[in-house]
């Protein structure tokens, strides 16, 4: 290992200790109430059925993986 790896894993390694101290939330940081959860949920899923093949590639979905995503209600996760 170089020294650049031995430092991200320093680095890394008090990212997750830190983590494991601070309590999680299970509510996004940008929902104000269940409403906007669910509004931006439908958002974010109909854009989905926008995107290029390029542009899910690079998200790491394919077109399928993006249909079956788009499609379900915006009460599921």
């Amino acid at each position: 290992m170089n020294g650049l790896s031995d430092v991200r894993l320093t680095l890394q390694a008090r990212e997750l200790e830190q983590e494991q101290r601070t309590p999680v939330s299970l509510a996004p940081a940008w929902s104000g109430n269940l409403w906007n959860c669910f509004w931006m949920r439908l958002h974010t899923r109909r854009q989905l059925l926008e995107l290029d093949e390029h542009a899910l590639k690079d998200i790491g979905l394919n077109r399928s993986q993006a249909l079956e995503e788009a499609l379900k209600p915006f009460w599921k996760v």
